[in-house]
């Protein structure tokens, strides 16, 4: 089949070029085409837009290449018309997905399916009716998103979390000691290590990253090291780096974690695999106008939590230091209680295993590839029986037109010979005698046919309804 995919950033880039992976291998005549980045490129297909030239945030950056944004839509929309797949699979990025999806439902028949749902739990619950009305199938990787959907009337299908299986792949083929990890990355052994998750967007790392490690800066029998995100230079880090005990590694996130005693994470699914490699953390995340940040969360966003641990828990597992509670002694008062030997440790690392148990143990992707697969069938089969019964039901208005055309001719044949007849009789009661027998040559009588009866002796009756038993069938459909 024709696979259309359509990742918007680099996490829905590295999601989906696994999914394409796991359907090339459920499919042996897969073909991609895709707007992405370079994960989705190794699994193979044509990229025919890189996310970087697509991939803008925060209001002023959004404003500023607004021409940029709408051109890239107007592209993507007829690309895809003109290659004609058999499905197009969006992943996360709602802003630009949504509207795609809208008008592929409105221009053409060729199925949605969305891959990692937008959060419109969070904010923008309208765009459920979007959703509902554009599509086809939704495939999440959130296990609270099922209950979600199901008070809008939406059914989804949960998939697992691709993170599990990562970390899972990870712990499986990772076999480095504590001590042979900080000889490599020139830490000291003898220290307990701080990890620093400060994001992997400019503007996160800007935000938080002053603030924590300022605060673990105060742990002084602990070393801070800081993971550095994917893509963003070493060079940007210097300035906030610069002058502290802060060490780094590079693109060794999950090792570093391997060996933390605790955490300092900035919000997102950098929290999950925190709880999954099974470091205490405390989730900083800066905000501006705190207050007013904190006055939403209370009376407009829909949810309690800003961590991915708390909102699967359904519950405070993890501290949440945002808005007004975003301070350097709030933090470092947080970190303190889940350092060894406290009872605030221990309840979190039990309360984890409530998060692994919601999660489950799907493989996102494979599980994902073989729904779609099937789902993919099911709707073409129903598109063909919807084009089926529409075919059925045009054919049975052409076959009750034509009888009415035919009941419509019928009539006029049987007024048409009442006329006829009545002309007839007007015309022999003219000509004949009073007396309907003539005397023969013989001087004997012969009955002259009256009106009404042929030299046959058949009726105007009897020719009547042999015209109507001439007619065609009218079952002719």
């Amino acid at each position: 089949m024709k696979y259309y995919l359509i990742a918007g950033e680099a996490s829905g880039d590295l999601h989906a070029g696994r999914l394409m992976q796991a359907l090339a291998g459920a499919d042996s005549a897969a073909d991609f085409r895709f707007i992405g980045g370079d994960e989705m490129q190794k699994a193979g297909g044509t990229l025919v837009r890189h996310y970087k030239e697509m991939a803008y945030m925060g209001f002023v950056p959004v404003l500023m290449h607004l021409g940029t944004i709408f051109r890239n839509m107007e592209y993507c929309k007829k690309d895809i018309v003109a290659w004609k797949p058999d499905v197009v699979i969006l992943i996360d990025y709602p802003g630009f997905n949504l509207d795609i999806a809208k008008y592929l439902h409105n221009t053409t028949d060729i199925p949605v399916l969305y891959y990692i749902s937008p959060k419109i739990w969070a904010w923008k619950e309208w765009r459920i009716r979007r959703i509902r009305r554009d599509i086809a199938r939704m495939y999440s990787i959130l296990p609270f998103e099922t209950a979600f959907y199901e008070r809008h009337k939406y059914q989804v299908k949960y998939v697992g979390n691709p993170t599990v299986q990562e970390v899972a792949a990870f712990k499986a083929s990772y076999h480095e000691t504590r001590d042979e990890f900080c000889r490599r990355c020139g830490l000291d052994v003898s220290k307990p290590i701080i990890a620093l998750l400060a994001g992997s967007r400019k503007q996160e790392i800007k935000d938080n990253l002053p603030a924590m490690t300022e605060a673990a800066s105060r742990f002084e029998n602990c070393q801070m090291v800081l993971a550095c995100a994917p893509g963003i230079p070493k060079e940007y880090y210097d300035q906030f780096v610069n002058g502290t005990k802060v060490l780094r590694v590079f693109n060794d996130t999950y090792a570093l974690l391997s060996h933390s005693t605790s955490a300092l994470v900035t919000s997102g699914t950098a929290t999950l695999e925190t709880c999954l490699f099974n470091v205490p953390q405390v989730v900083c995340y800066e905000t501006p106008l705190p207050k007013l940040i904190r006055f939403a969360f209370k009376h407009v966003i829909k949810v309690k939590y800003i961590s991915l641990v708390n909102l699967i828990a359904d519950k405070e597992i993890v501290p949440e230091m945002l808005a007004d509670r975003f301070t350097v002694d709030g933090i470092m008062d947080e970190l303190y209680k889940i350092m060894p030997g406290h009872q605030e440790r221990d309840a979190m690392l039990h309360e984890y295993d409530t998060v692994r148990t919601r999660l489950g143990t799907k493989n996102a992707p494979a599980e994902a590839a073989a729904l779609m697969t099937a789902d993919i069938k099911q709707l073409k089969d129903e598109e063909r029986a919807r084009l089926l019964a529409i075919l059925a039901e045009r054919r049975e208005a052409e076959r009750k037109k034509r009888e009415a055309e035919m009941r419509s001719a019928s009539a006029d044949n049987n007024a048409s010979t009442t006329f006829e007849a009545a002309d007839s009789a007007e015309s022999t009661n003219n000509n004949s005698s009073d007396d309907d027998y003539t005397p023969s040559a013989g001087g004997s009588s012969v009955k002259t046919p009256s009106h009404g009866e042929s030299s046959s002796g058949r009726s105007s009756a009897d020719n009547e309804r042999d015209f109507l038993d001439n007619l065609p069938n009218k079952d002719f459909i």
